[in-house]
């Protein structure tokens, strides 16, 4: 099956609420689990909690998360600005965010883009980008406290058609674009804006570049695919190296997402047929994928994301509950589902992010 417009997000990287608990000497905070949907309020934020899963809904921002689809989420690496990019009009929006949930909304940018895709905030919190069907297929503007600020020039060179995720590394040094036609990935350096285009990898990807991500390191990059073999994995330095093997039992769908956990020795791929999920453990190149959740995601998923202590891992997808989420442990892999959330994401839910 083709792959046509499935959207993820990126990492969220929202400050954990102000309650905390003491786990040893380490000292635990509740995180937050964001989703994007495709119906209004086209966005969901959670509590969420390792133990217990999925806590109290957020209440809406005053102002509405945006006036289309969902299709990305995610926090500054501060946690007091969140980001929306949508199908619509103006296709981007933001913000302020604290432990009390959403602010005024930031002003739009002065230059729109077109239809947007997929993005994040860049590791500083200084500049956004995400991909965009037509047009420039990526846009990155500026930003600060006060919201969006001038849009940076187009990148030189883009190839393929239609940018689909947009994602940093985690030096901020380099910008990756997912795309719906060959080369189906560009990088570029980034350095207060677009720079020099990366020479295109040796072993392309095989089809519809969905998702694209570094993973916690920056010493791999990852491609989420339609095609087999449906995920593609890169080392990275300051090129592509040469393509790892493929995994020994491959994703049985087209690739929608893929996400490193934070250890950067496990890696998880969603994908739109049953189990919809596989997941494998990483030490330069894949290793013999774990065994299928207990209870399985129902119907395609378009994203995974695992949470920043690697103690839980969240699929959004386009079929009731539409956000599903496991306890996760590197020795035994998937755990029993946690209890789906009261209030349920309304539409098809694109991407997935947590803090």
């Amino acid at each position: 099956m083709a792959i046509s417009r499935i959207k993820t997000s990126s990492i969220l990287q929202g400050f954990p609420k102000s309650r905390s608990v003491l786990a040893g000497n380490t000292a635990f905070r509740p995180e937050y689990l964001a989703v994007g949907h495709g119906a209004s309020p086209f966005g969901t934020v959670y509590d969420f909690d390792s133990t217990s899963g999925f806590g109290s809904k957020y209440a809406n921002p005053a102002s509405n998360f945006s006036t289309g689809n969902g299709y990305s989420i995610d926090f500054n690496s501060a946690g007091t600005q969140i980001m929306i990019v949508n199908g619509n009009t103006p296709f981007v929006a933001a913000w302020p965010w604290s432990a009390s949930g959403f602010g005024t909304r930031h002003a739009d940018p002065a230059t729109l883009s077109v239809q947007g895709d997929a993005g994040e905030f860049n590791p500083a919190g200084n500049a956004v980008a995400y991909g965009s069907y037509g047009g420039a297929q990526v846009y990155a503007y500026a930003f600060s406290s006060s919201g969006f600020g001038s849009k940076f020039s187009d990148p030189a060179g883009i190839q393929g058609t239609n940018g689909t995720r947009a994602t940093w590394n985690p030096a901020g040094t380099y910008i990756a674009i997912g795309a719906s036609a060959s080369p189906y990935i560009n990088v570029y350096n980034w350095s207060s804006g677009f720079s020099t285009r990366i020479s295109n990898p040796a072993t392309l990807p095989t089809g519809y570049g969905a998702f694209v991500q570094f993973n916690r390191d920056g010493t791999n990059l990852a491609v989420a695919h339609s095609t087999s073999p449906r995920i593609t994995v890169y080392p990275w330095t300051t090129i592509f190296g040469t393509k790892y093997a493929n995994p020994a039992t491959l994703p049985t769908g087209d690739g929608s997402g893929a996400h490193w956990n934070p250890a950067n020795d496990v890696i998880a791929v969603s994908h739109d047929t049953s189990p919809y999920i596989s997941v494998y453990p990483w030490s330069s190149g894949f290793g013999t994928k774990y065994a299928d959740p207990g209870t399985l995601p129902a119907g395609t998923r378009q994203g995974v994301e695992f949470n920043r202590l690697g103690t839980s891992i969240a699929i959004p997808g386009a079929t009731a509950p539409r956000i599903v989420a496991y306890p996760w442990s590197n020795a035994t892999g998937f755990g029993t589902k946690y209890t789906d959330p009261v209030t349920a994401p309304t539409g098809t839910a694109y991407g997935v992010s947590f803090g």
